[in-house]
Order: structure tokens, then sequence, then C-alpha cells
């Protein structure tokens, strides 16, 4: 039978792919007196329609696909249909037309998202399992205000971009399409035809919540989420947790290369929850740090070249194998914090990188929107719809995977306009400032809305400058972060430590000057993955001097930092003194833990990490300058300092420093009370692979005055060694 059929310009833009309102066209309509159903189908041979209570034929009119079916009265909404397959099976079956249902997004929503304020926006945007009129299916939501025509293509419908093109939602750029019994896992992105270029684009779903493994880059259509957590009593206490005062001891750690299998396959969420939780409760820290484990393309961009903002990696499994992970951490009393990438995102064509064939989630202008020492886009924190999407990032991995804290890297570059570029390569802002306004809103409105949603939950900023009020409350004109890395005690401290101790007593101010600024922000000290990279060197070979020296100073490191005012941060392999430095695509070098020095500064480190925790003087005053005070910084010329750390309720431990390989023998300090002092903690224990020179367990002040106090102790004064003691009753 001939096919005859006359082509008028909706039909044309449909087979062209650039039919901008498919409602227009397809589904169903009313004709004069006659209702008309329209299908585009190029996949199958023939069609009939449930009209009444039986199926009648649906005539083709065009031989790519399109049938028409006429009648006098409406089908039964939604209408039903009867497919047989193009292929030789000839397969019968019965499916619903994505045209027969009405959209479902509402106007409300839609306001709030192009205001910006649409925090929980993954819920609207993305790919959802929905029912519209009883029906189960998918709603794609995208958001592309340039675009002329956005089409969800997947393996359902052999990626053809003509067969499911969106509604748009015109105010707002925003697009969507339901499409019935669409069975999980199937893989989709979305085909972007530019309104002004014609240029078309095949891009991933900003808002998916899963991906194939890489190297592909097509969003996974995410089952229903099936983990029931059992983790309320944290959650509980976690919303009364009085973190200025407690102790946070964070272990950071790389998911891939912590461990891996013996073949070289990574651990699951769910084996990292078998494996590493029983070593960090062994340890003694608090919570645990995971780089980036956003969707990411690249292995060795760590995970900071994020292309999916509201997905942990398939790398490691899936959403419910990391709820499974944060549920027993949390159920083991171990908290889980996760590093967040807001400041900028790889330019890979199939991501965020011009979404919709222009500038959309970043600047048109490079001086604005490109870092150059990164590669990378910057965001347009000035553009609502960027907002709404950052916020709901945040909001997303909180309240889905009940997070503990944020930690937001390169803070730095969001704040400055300026920030790694010369004169001319920026713009500034309309005072004309170096300042990004627009960046400082938005870490505003993001520590407000984490502190009150999610109550207990962190924020701690990596920011290196000399910005004021990192930590401190909106209100006060701070930025809100709970807590700032502390860079430059971090510098000054590696600086000091990678001199010839013969050398140190020129540069005892780099550790005396910290104190000057020491209470200004909410500080972490911290010994990051960025310290053990790109021939920076491990802690371990940081150090000078022989082997025995390298040990020696990486534990009195340890004590210092265990000691010293603030919260804590290492990176994995720090605890014993790895080598090498760290390489994303190997395991740390575990067979270390059975060599004699080595097993030594882990069993040093854990006992420092179980002391902070439960010693008040080591942590309930972390961010007050009545915390601390120096018992002795000026005895240069030995490289030794002394403090004292105080707990609210007056009580303290005494921690005394020898920086320089020479033991000191009847080495005199102050002491704040009298009595007897207990040596809590040597690092030149034999126990930790030192030389044992220590001062057999107690001394008793005597009434001598040194350095200002009316008692003093004399103390044989380790090499290379820190010493804690503690005031027996």
């Amino acid at each position: 039978m001939t096919i005859t059929y006359i082509p008028d310009l909706q039909q044309r833009l449909l087979l062209d792919a650039r039919l901008h309102d498919p409602y227009s066209y397809l589904g169903m309509h009313r004709e004069a007196d006659q209702v008309l159903v329209r299908i585009f189908r190029p996949d199958v041979a023939n069609i009939w329609i449930r009209a009444t209570t039986d199926f009648e034929p649906m005539r083709r009119i065009h031989p790519d696909g399109i049938f028409e079916w006429r009648g006098v009265s409406f089908p039964a909404m939604p209408y039903c249909l009867r497919i047989e397959s193009k292929d030789t099976t000839r397969i019968l079956y019965e499916a619903y037309d994505a045209y027969a249902f009405a959209p479902q997004i509402s106007g409300h929503d839609l306001h709030l998202f192009n205001e910006g304020k649409l925090w929980q926006a993954y819920r609207m945007l993305g790919a959802h399992f929905v029912q519209n009129a009883g029906v189960d299916g998918v709603r794609f939501t995208v958001w592309a205000p340039n675009a002329e025509r956005v089409s969800v293509v997947g393996d359902f419908n052999r990626w053809d971009g003509r067969v499911h093109p969106m509604k748009v939602h015109h105010a707002s750029g925003v697009w969507e399409l339901f499409i019935p019994q669409l069975l999980p896992d199937s893989l989709y992105k979305f085909e972007i035809r530019n309104r002004h270029s014609g240029e078309i684009l095949i891009k991933t779903d900003p808002y998916a919540n899963r991906y194939e493994m890489r190297p592909g880059t097509a969003a996974l259509i995410s089952a229903y989420r099936n983990h029931i957590w059992q983790d309320a009593a944290w959650m509980t206490s976690r919303a009364r947790f009085d973190w200025l005062h407690a102790p946070l001891n964070i272990f950071e750690i790389h998911a891939g290369s912590w461990k891996r299998h013996p073949d070289g396959r990574f651990y699951s969420y769910r084996e990292l929850a078998d494996h590493l939780l029983g070593y960090v409760l062994e340890m003694g820290y608090t919570h645990i740090e995971l780089m980036p484990i956003s969707e990411h393309p690249l292995d060795e961009s760590w995970g900071y070249q994020t292309t999916g903002y509201f997905a942990v990696t398939s790398r490691y499994g899936s959403p419910d194998d990391f709820r499974f992970f944060v549920d027993a951490c949390h159920q083991a009393g171990i908290g889980v914090i996760l590093d967040w990438v807001p400041a900028h995102f790889p330019q890979d064509t199939f991501a965020l990188a011009r979404f919709d064939g222009t500038a959309l989630y970043e600047h048109e202008d490079p001086r604005l929107g490109f870092h150059q020492d990164w590669g990378t886009y910057i965001f347009n924190y000035g553009r609502n719809e960027v907002r709404s999407f950052l916020l709901s990032s945040a909001h997303y991995w909180l309240s889905e995977f009940h997070l503990d804290g944020l930690r937001v890297d390169a803070v730095a570059s969001m704040l400055y306009l300026d920030y790694s570029r010369k004169t001319g390569e920026w713009l500034p802002n309309k005072f004309g400032g170096r300042e990004n306004l627009e960046a400082i809103d938005f870490i505003r409105e993001l520590n407000i809305m984490v502190h009150e949603q999610f109550p207990g939950a962190l924020t701690l900023a990596e920011e290196s400058t000399s910005w004021p009020g990192v930590s401190r409350p909106t209100y006060t004109g701070g930025l809100g972060f709970s807590m700032k890395w502390n860079m430059g005690w971090m510098h000054d401290t590696l600086a000091y430590m990678q001199h010839n101790p013969v050398h140190r007593r020129y540069h005892q101010d780099q550790l005396t000057f910290g104190q000057l600024y020491a209470y200004t922000e909410n500080f972490v000290l911290p010994f990051s993955h960025d310290e053990v990279v790109h021939g920076k060197g491990s802690l371990f070979n940081k150090m000078p001097g022989d082997d025995w020296q390298k040990f020696a100073n990486v534990r009195l490191l340890l004590v210092y930092q265990m000691t010293y005012p603030g919260k804590k941060l290492n990176f994995m392999g720090n605890e014993f003194a790895q080598k090498q430095e760290w390489r994303v695509n190997h395991e740390l070098d575990w067979y270390l833990q059975g060599q004699k020095q080595h097993s030594g500064i882990l069993a040093a480190y854990r006992d420092l990490n179980h002391y902070y925790k439960h010693i008040p003087a080591l942590h309930e005053l972390d961010f007050a300058a009545e915390g601390f005070y120096w018992v002795d910084c000026q005895d240069a010329d030995h490289s030794v300092i002394s403090y004292a750390r105080r707990a609210k309720d007056n009580s303290f431990v005494l921690v005394v420093l020898n920086f320089t390989p020479v033991p000191r023998h009847g080495y005199r300090i102050g002491v704040p009370s009298a009595g007897i002092y207990h040596e809590l903690f040597n690092s030149d224990s034999a126990y930790y692979g030192g030389g044992n020179i220590g001062n057999l367990g107690n001394i008793a002040s005597v009434p001598a005055p040194w350095m200002g106090f009316d008692h003093s102790i004399a103390i044989t004064l380790p090499p290379l060694a820190g010493i804690v003691f503690s005031l027996t009753e």
C-alpha cells in the first residue's frame, strides 16, 4: 500500500529534531468535530490505540514513523497503545504515550528556582520515578533557557533526539517530560539544540544522582532508595553537638587509594565500612573526611573536577551502598564529612560547560569565568539558578546521606576576583574592589542554610588568606563557616620542621607567631593530602637528618599538632609515616606497619589521638585564649618551647618540646601549681621507637620560682621529642 502524506511545518520540525513545543503536534488534539491522536515512533511497525474498549489501528502518515488516529470521542486518558516491533520477531506489547500526560512541576517551585531559593531543586530537576495519572514512569526535567529544543535520549529510544522532545516552561527555561514505564538503571542524556547557533549538544544530567562507570558519561535512572536508616540516636545527639568544645579529630582519606584488593579493584562503600571503620575506631579519630566522592571522570583529579554534583561516584557502588557506609559510621559513633567543590567545574563537553550552548553555569567573560591555574570554569554565583543548583547540592548531600559536614574546597579562589591573576586579567566588582560580592553572598547563604536546616552539621573552609571572620557568624559580618583550616600554622610548622635542627634556633618565630592570631578564627590544624603530593614529599621525607632523626621528628611533629590549640586533621598514611608521596592509583604502603619504627609512629599517634579525645584540657578551649598559655617560648638557643593547655575546670596539662637531637638533663621549667607531675606521654618511649630517655614516671615540683611561676620542676628532656605532663591528685 502506498502511503500518502501532506508535509507541514511542524512535521518537518519534528523530523528535523527542531520541534520547540512537541505538545502542539504530538499527543491528543481536537480538530473541528474530530479527536486526533498523533504518535511518532520510528522504531515500530504498527500501532493500535485503545479508543474505547477495543484497540483500533493507527494510520502511518509518514514513512519515518508518524502515526495518526481520528475519532469522534476522546479515548480514556491516559490512552494505551498496542505496539508491534519492527524487528523480525514482531513482538506485540502495550505501552502509554509520553504525550498523554500533563506536566507536573508546580509554578511555585519554578519561581523559587529562578529566584535562587529552591534548596531542594534536586527533587524537581533530574530524573525521578513518579506516578502521573496513576501510571508509573520517570519525570525528566532540565534547565536549558537558551535551547530551541531539548530531548531525552537513552538506550530506551535508541538515542534518537526526535522521539522524546520535552516541553518548556517558558518563563523559567526549565524543560519537562514524563516517560511512562521506564526501568531502573536505564541510561539517558539530554540532547540540546541551541536556539541561536543550531549547535547540537549531548549533555549528561546535572541533577542526576547516579552515572554509569567511567569512561561512560551517561546518567542512570536510579532505582528507588531502599536503605533504612538506623542512626536516629546519632542524629539526635548531633543536633546537640557542642563542636566548639568537643574533640574533633579528622581522618582524611581518598576512598580509592586507602586500600585496594590484590587485583587492584577498589574497595566498595560497603567494604570500606567493614575495613576502614574498625581502623578509625582503634586509632581514636572522631570523624572521617572523604576526598570528593561526587562523580568525576578522571581519577587523577582526585575528585576535585566534579561533573556530578548530586551523585556518589559509581567507582565504589550505588547511592544506597554509600548510605550503608555513613549509617555504619554513625552507629559506631564516627562522623562523616564530605569534601565539596563549589569553586569550579571542568571543561568536559558532556557536563556543565556551556550547557545549552551558552555560558549557563559559568561566566561568559573568561576574566570572571575561567581558572587559569586549574583549567576549569568558575561558577556564576550571581545567577539565581546557579545558586539554587549549588545550595541544593549541599542540601542533597546532608539530607540524603546524613553527612555531618562539608569541607568547602578552594574558598580563597571564590572570594577574590583577582585570585591567581595578573593586572588586566580580572574585572573589579561594582565598587572597584577585588572582592567577589556574589560569591560572598552565596557563601553566607550556604552557611545559614546548613546551620539552620541541619543542626550540628559543620562547614569547614579551606581558606588560605587573611580574610576576616571566615568562621564568624553572618550576623556579625562573618562568612558563617563553623571552622577554617589554619593554613598559616601548617605552612610555618612544616617550614620550621624542614630546617636542620642546628638552624632551628633562628626560626623560633615560626612556632610562636601563630599565637598572635590563633583565636581570631575557629581553626583546624591540617596536615592534608596537599602536603604529601607533587614533589612536596611525605611527612617523613620532609624531615631532615638520618632515618632515626626523621622518625623522631615525625613523632615530635604529631605531639605538637595534637597538643596545640585547634581541631585536628591528618591525611591517611601520616599516622604511620608513609615514606612515599601519596599516589592516587595505589593503595598505601601497608607493609610498613610491620616495621618497628613505622609501627612505633602508629602507636604514638594512636595514643595521642586517645589522649586528645579524653583529656578536656586538650580540646575544650581550642578556640579560646584562656585555654593556652606559654610557659616558655623564648628558649630559641635550645630550640625548646613549653606551654600549658587548660580546660574549663582549670585542669591542665604541660607540654614540653625539644626540637634538637640533644638530650637535656635537669632542664627547668616553671609550673602553675605545686604537686607531683606525671609523665603522661613521651614520644621518645621505646614503645614508640624512641631511645627511652625520660623521667621515670613522676616529678615533684619545688618552690623554686622560674619563668614567672612560683614553683618549677627539673626534667630530663629527650632529643627531638615531646613530653606531656599532667598534675596528679
